[in-house]
């Protein structure tokens, strides 16, 4: 697919990732449509993908509310008159033990509302999204590219059982849907990025941030750029589907 003119929708477009994404797909010629929960983050993400001349708008959506994602997309199917790119980034962190034991006793267990909170917004919002995204691009008869942002942390992360369970399954309807949308000219994706330099890490402490790159073979953080050019890949090759690619610099948890 070629992505100049094309309208590429991202969740958790305003930060991070998310707008690591937009500015990599508006500096190429996409047009943008940046969803989030932040107005003022949106507003500003939308603004730096102006300045590269790109169209973009935002839209304040929670991905977990299906009334919210259904007309999100309406909204953006109408103001583009399109949908070609979904990428479903939006997530969140509730880290937690499974449980906790010391001195003899349990002190402590994820609870059911750390599980759900997670599970809402990375998974279920991911589904959502995906399916939403399906029709109208079934509709529109044109095909179209849907990537789901995993994480190394799919494989099982000690402390990250809500996370690793929705990184997982986001990376498994990638796979799915590869099989169940191919005939509509629709391809799929996901991508696992590992430690990447997004603000949290950014504002590490050179110690803390010694400890995190240890485990990775090149020894650095990602760039969140090398992580957008990724999802450049997945658009432009139209012979990948279903598979998810790892961004970790080689690290296996």
């Amino acid at each position: 697919m070629d992505i100049k003119g094309k309208v590429v929708a991202i969740t958790g477009g305003a930060r991070g990732l998310g707008k690591a994404m937009a500015l990599e797909f508006a500096s190429r010629g996409g047009r943008l449509a940046l969803i989030d929960l932040s107005a003022a983050d949106l507003e500003a993400c939308a603004d730096a993908c102006t300045a590269l001349g790109a169209e973009a708008r935002a839209y304040s959506c929670n991905v977990s509310s299906e009334e919210a994602v259904i007309a999100t997309l309406d909204a953006i199917v109408a103001d583009f008159g399109a949908l070609d790119v979904m990428i479903n980034n939006a997530g969140i962190v509730k880290d937690g033990l499974l449980i906790k034991f010391k001195d003899g006793q349990i002190t402590g267990k994820m609870t059911l509302d750390q599980w759900n909170a997670v599970i809402s917004v990375n998974l279920t919002g991911v589904f959502l999204c995906g399916r939403e995204a399906a029709e109208r691009m079934i509709k529109a008869g044109k095909g179209g590219v849907i990537i789901n942002i995993s994480s190394i942390s799919k494989d099982g992360n000690a402390g990250q059982t809500n996370y690793t369970a929705a990184k997982a399954g986001v990376a498994a309807m990638a796979t799915t849907w590869a099989k169940e949308l191919a005939r509509y000219g629709i391809r799929t994706g996901a991508i696992a990025p590992g430690f990447c330099a997004t603000d949290i890490l950014s504002s590490m402490s050179p110690e803390t941030l010694a400890k995190v790159t240890a485990p990775v073979p090149l020894k650095r953080l990602g760039e969140p750029s090398e992580v957008a050019r990724t999802a450049v890949f997945i658009v432009e090759n139209d012979f990948f589907t279903g598979r998810t690619i790892y961004i970790d610099g080689g690290m296996r948890l």
